[in-house]
């Protein structure tokens, strides 16, 4: 393995086609539909609402796609947390089946809105792995496959044979496979959203920090370091990077660091056998790791990081690890990129829709399943935008509820990594000793 390289680099970043000129804002604007956030869910609405013919502009404090849309692992994956029946229970018979539809629909909205729009993305749809990693995780997986089977769901339980062909692991001992889902180079499909919505009339300007919001005479006004918005609606899908600008959406979710790491292609005949069928993966660990191939054959490793400037090499151990135990041939393959990014998560692990006042109007939290999620709900918010009434969306709109005492939530998330890691390594023990007694 080579040594590790000491700076964060991309391998979005380094792969991407290039972003479309998208200057800071200079002077006075006045808009329909003021957006604040350039990543999946800002961009996915831009783009419905000026194809509907809506004058829109977009800010961003970073470039488009400089946060989690472009620093994700590029999974689309159909549903939540939740399995279909529970999410039913929790939302009740009129909405529930609704949520759990528009949720199940998700991946075909990112591919379908790929192929509409000739997207440049390297979107490849051939299924996500839900992979156990102990006979006792596949219970769970068992019961998720029937439920989304009775909704029409093309899910398939796999067995330890399949599992491990289709992995290229002896690690995991079954699972389920989801003909919906797939991947995408998450950076080159938001730069890819940005393109196309400019071209549908958007104005979008990268380096722009929303300073200041208010309303005035009936519309809201966003100061700028170099200029100001004014409009008559306001859609803030700033997600895990949400800031001061509206504090209370800010302390509604606990942003969580993730990291991901890229070996070097992996030579022809380590590829033939590693993920043969081109699947993404992600394991059933208290501490999850999910993986993939990219366009040019490097294994794509990612899960959570660590809290504040931790040097590279802490930040990767971790997933060094996970490599060596989930792939052992890969020994000899030396890693070319290291990055991370946050997660926003809810406490209910479910993505929020919010009305903050008349006009202002957020979606962020989602745990993890962004690419799908985000582009669902920037599409959401495009209709509600639009005029639909929030009972139409067929999603629930939920009152802000900032967490309390969330100034202590990092040092609880802390707290709870450890303590699932803690978890996830009593479990990889109990196995090693069960092989070997298994072995003697």
């Amino acid at each position: 393995m080579n040594k590790l390289q000491t700076v964060e680099q991309s391998l979005w970043a380094a792969t991407a086609a290039p972003l479309a000129p998208s200057p800071p804002l200079s002077g006075a604007v006045r808009t329909e539909v003021a957006i604040v956030g350039a990543g999946y869910t800002g961009l996915a609405a831009a783009l419905h609402l000026a194809l509907a013919g809506r004058a829109v502009v977009v800010i961003d404090a970073a470039e488009v796609g400089d946060r989690a849309s472009g620093r994700n692992g590029g999974q689309v994956i159909a549903g939540l947390k939740y399995d279909p029946d529970t999410l039913e229970a929790l939302y009740g018979d009129q909405l529930g089946p609704k949520l759990v539809a528009n949720v199940a629909a998700a991946p075909d909205l990112v591919f379908n809105l790929i192929r509409q729009q000739q997207i440049d993305c390297d979107a490849v749809r051939k299924g996500w792995l839900q992979l156990a990693t102990s006979e006792a995780a596949l219970k769970p997986l068992q019961l998720r496959v029937r439920q989304w089977q009775l909704r029409g769901a093309p899910a398939e339980l796999l067995t330890r044979q399949q599992a491990q062909r289709l992995s290229g692991s002896q690690r995991y001992c079954g699972g389920w496979i989801d003909h919906r889902g797939g991947t995408v180079q998450p950076l080159a499909y938001v730069r890819g959203l940005a393109r196309s919505a400019l071209r549908a009339g958007c104005q979008i300007h990268g380096s722009t920090p929303a300073l200041k919001l208010m309303r005035s005479n009936g519309s809201w006004r966003i100061t700028t370091p170099r200029g100001e918005i004014c409009s008559a609606q306001v859609i803030l899908a700033t997600n895990a990077y949400a800031d001061a600008l509206h504090d209370p959406l800010r302390r509604s979710v606990i942003a969580i660091p993730s990291f991901q790491v890229a070996t070097a292609p992996l030579p022809a005949a380590l590829r033939a056998s590693i993920l043969p069928e081109g699947q993404a993966v992600s394991d059933t660990w208290q501490m999850l790791r999910y993986f993939r191939l990219d366009a040019g054959g490097r294994l794509v490793m990612g899960s959570r990081g660590v809290f504040g400037d931790a040097p590279l090499a802490i930040a990767a151990r971790h997933h060094y690890c996970a490599v060596r135990e989930i792939y052992p041939q890969l020994q000899a393959v030396p890693f070319e990129y290291h990055w991370g990014g946050l997660v926003a998560m809810t406490p209910d692990h479910v993505p929020h829709l919010h009305e903050l006042a008349p006009g202002l109007r957020a979606a962020l939290g989602y745990n993890g399943r962004g690419v799908a999620m985000a582009t669902a709900l920037g599409t959401l918010l495009a209709r509600w935008s639009l005029g639909a009434a929030s009972e139409e969306l067929g999603y629930p709109v939920t009152p802000l509820r900032p967490l309390r005492l969330h100034r202590c939530s990092q040092f609880g998330a802390r707290v709870a990594i450890q303590y699932l890691r803690g978890l996830d390594g009593l479990a990889r023990a109990r196995d090693q000793l069960l092989r070997k007694s298994g072995n003697a």
